[in-house]
């Protein structure tokens, strides 16, 4: 009676997501809604499994989606179910996933709890660059300018400069930036003679820069919010010209300015409390300086290097506004791997349309239609 209770319940549900088409915002609140049934010894671990094998997905599902529905308790051939579903559903677009904050209002940490939450954040990112391997890494920076803008809040219309492909390597703690690419073109120079508006430090000085105690970066509880599913924190700060170490600049024309800055940091909820977003803007910025705008935003989320996982910058965006107008530089990070004598990444590594995503998860993948296993693929039945 309990079998026939859970199976007729998983197919009302598919009827009422359409013939087994799901989201996979539909997948979670079912998987969750079923787990549930199944503690109530309602259903068991293989049927929903074997109900899971007969959904299409519309989305791509990530495999951090997976880890966090086996952290709320699926069983091991649900989870076998769903990374099945993930690997299938490689082609597809980025899913949109919302998840709701309790139904309860938060209660906002004490001064006293606030202090202790950036305390474990100082300690976290001060180990941060011990905890890291020797890696290399590729990073693709699309810059694009915009010379004729409203300053009324109107968004300004940017057009495509150049697309910068260079290795990143990460060895004895310290990062070496190579442009290898600039669009199609091989890159002789380093990147500073690129010219134009450029960006390092994208992962681990910013953090380091921050915490560092002689920064004394004032910290201010800013709000509760999800990021990419998870329950995560906002501290606001601000740093001091005196303590600052942010610094803006035009890299041909090398001249460069120590400004203010200030700011938001997103830390995930869990201990030890890993710092997933940081958004930063430059404050009090000379008034006869060439760069009178500068912000930058720096996205986390774990990478596998060697077999391991570690949270590790995916993506980046640099917008400044200097003498000729807006300039945004969009940065991706991808093909992490762990760095060993003679490592490279080759130009047949690069895929022709590598860009930063605008669904700040990653950019969807095209399949390839040739391939019996993507025939359902949207894209492909579009042919």
């Amino acid at each position: 009676m309990q079998r026939r209770f859970l199976a007729c319940l998983l197919a009302v549900v598919f009827v009422a997501m359409g013939q087994q088409s799901v989201t996979v915002q539909q997948l979670i609140t079912l998987v969750k809604s079923q787990q549930k049934l199944i503690k109530e010894k309602k259903g068991t671990d293989q049927e929903l499994a074997k109900y899971l094998a007969g959904v299409r997905l519309t989305e791509r599902l990530e495999v951090s989606v997976i880890e966090d529905l086996q952290a709320d308790g699926a069983g091991p051939q649900t989870v076998k179910a769903l990374l099945a579903l993930q690997e299938k559903s490689k082609g597809l677009k980025a899913a949109a996933i919302v998840k709701a904050l309790p139904d309860e209002p938060l209660k906002i940490p004490t001064s006293e709890e606030q202090a202790r939450i950036l305390d474990q954040v100082r300690e976290y990112v001060m180990n941060y660059d011990n905890s890291l391997p020797d890696f290399i890494c590729m990073e693709v920076e699309q810059r694009m300018v915009a010379t004729s803008y409203s300053n009324r809040g109107s968004e300004p219309s940017f057009r495509p400069m150049d697309t910068i492909t260079s290795k990143l390597t990460y060895f004895n703690h310290q990062e070496k930036k190579e442009p290898i690419l600039n669009g199609s073109k091989p890159v002789t120079g380093d990147y500073e003679s690129l010219g134009g508006a450029t960006s390092r430090g994208d992962f681990e000085t910013a953090l380091r820069m921050l915490f560092d105690p002689h920064t004394e970066a004032q910290f201010d509880w800013a709000r509760w919010t999800t990021w990419r599913g998870r329950l995560t924190m906002v501290f606001g700060f601000k740093v001091s010209q005196s303590r600052s170490q942010y610094r803006i600049g035009l890299g041909d024309k090398k001249v460069e300015r120590i400004t203010a800055y200030s700011g938001e940091v997103f830390v995930d909820a869990d201990s030890p409390h890993p710092v997933m977003r940081l958004l930063t803007k430059a404050e009090e910025i000379p008034a006869d300086f060439p760069i009178q705008r500068a912000e930058s935003t720096l996205e986390y989320k774990y990478a596998d290097i060697g077999g391991q996982k570690f949270l590790l910058p995916f993506n980046g965006e640099v917008l400044m506004k200097g003498p000729d107008g807006l300039s945004k530089n969009e940065n991706r990070f991808d093909f992490y791997r762990k760095y060993e004598v003679g490592s490279s990444i080759s130009f047949g590594d690069i895929p022709k349309d590598f860009s930063a995503a605008d669904d700040k998860e990653s950019a969807p993948v095209k399949p390839d239609c040739k391939d019996p296993k993507n025939k359902d693929a949207p894209a492909c039945k579009k042919q």
